[in-house]
């Protein structure tokens, strides 16, 4: 069962009255809450499509952000049935108005529906964009069942339209398999 623990500042009451300005923080790196073994479900006309789980996470408000370590994500088909994509990350830093994304200390995607599986350093989510980026200096390496295995970079993945590419080149092994069952051909009698 996970736990929430929340850290909360204690306050000295001196009389009947609060000065408000002196309990403001004046360390905009202190979190506002701190959070421990965290799952987050985001849910659309009853069905789950998203869930989200940290080990640790720390929200600032004035900075409006979410840092989490040991981050992983699980996205859901149409109905919340089965789970489509499923990630991890050593580390996120989440945009809590934008809902953009960057993970980093080691990335890790799997995207069934794709066959594919991804490993890189860091990753970016543009939320509003749909879009997957790494940096071009960034090796993205991708991993498919049919033996396909190559390594690109300035990889970046348009989700909507179900395309990738990388503009810095890319090398490694396709792997082409023609489904196509070879023509009988007409014994004849």
């Amino acid at each position: 069962m996970k736990r929430l623990f929340l850290y909360f500042s204690l306050l000295t009451l001196g009389s009947c009255s609060f000065d408000y300005q002196s309990l403001a923080p004046e360390d905009e790196s202190q979190p506002d809450l701190i959070m421990d073994e965290v799952e987050y479900v985001r849910v659309r006309d009853g069905s789950p499509v998203v869930r989200f789980e940290a080990e640790h996470a720390e929200r600032y408000e004035k900075r409006q952000t979410m840092e989490l370590k040991r981050f992983s994500f699980e996205q859901f088909e149409q109905r919340g049935d089965e789970v489509n994509a499923a990630g991890s990350a050593g580390s996120a830093s989440v945009e809590l108005e934008s809902g953009n994304i960057r993970m980093d200390a080691g990335v890790r995607i799997a995207v069934d529906s794709e066959d594919i599986i991804m490993e890189t350093a860091a990753l970016d989510w543009a939320d509003k964009e749909r879009r997957l980026s790494a940096g071009e200096s960034a090796p993205v390496d991708i991993q498919r069942s049919d033996g396909t295995t190559f390594t690109g970079w300035g990889f970046s993945a348009d989700v909507r339209q179900r395309t990738w590419s990388f503009s810095g080149g890319a090398t490694g092994t396709y792997i082409h398999e023609d489904d196509e069952e070879p023509e009988a051909e007409d014994g004849g009698e």
